[in-house]
């Protein structure tokens, strides 16, 4: 099942999530149905609040990246109750974009790597160290789950600039080619 995409000016957007018990019998649909709506918006990542659950819970599949590096090839990830351990590198900025903030697209900057322990989709701990494309898409993710979105990482000014097109994403007015769940009023 495809869910809508949660959009700005909604407040789950702005909460931090919470973690899910390893018992959970919903999990598994749960994660199927975030990958058909992930692959149907054509996204390379999607965390659970930006499909109206407040659950600690996101998936990435980076795959269609590994042309331009092939330490992606087989970057299908589910992360379960993540938590940020570290993260360095060098900074580097680069044009990032969000399902649920359709026709917004921005640099932002960000160090290269970060160190995360997770869980997999079989409740299996991990604690992994992930750069490049792959760490960038970990944090913007993650960021979902503390209630931070990417647009928080722009100048006050930009974020000005940015207002009106904020305003229409909060208000329905933006057509993407997937279904958006607008805030209630």
């Amino acid at each position: 099942m495809k869910y809508p995409i949660t959009v700005y000016g909604d407040t789950l957007l702005r909460k931090k999530a919470k973690n899910i018990e390893k018992d959970n019998p919903q999990i598994k649909e749960i994660i199927e149905n975030m990958w058909e709506t992930m692959y149907y918006s054509d996204g390379v990542g999607l965390a659970a609040p930006q499909v109206g659950l407040s659950i600690r819970l996101f998936v990435i599949d980076a795959t269609a990246n590994a042309d331009e590096d092939p330490e992606l090839a087989d970057f299908k990830k589910v992360f379960i109750n993540s938590e940020i351990i570290e993260i360095t590198g060098e900074e580097w900025v680069m044009n990032e974009g969000c399902l649920s903030l359709p026709e917004i697209r921005e640099d932002v900057t960000r160090k290269d790597e970060v160190r995360l322990k997770y869980f997999d989709e079989n409740f299996v701990e991990h604690e992994e160290v992930f750069k490049g494309f792959a760490g960038r898409v970990i944090q913007h993710e993650h960021d979902h789950l503390e209630g931070k979105l990417f647009i928080d990482y722009l100048s006050p000014l930009r974020k000005r600039l940015l207002k009106s097109r904020l305003n229409a994403i909060a208000t329905g007015k933006v057509r993407p080619h997937y279904r958006i769940k607008v805030p209630a009023k």
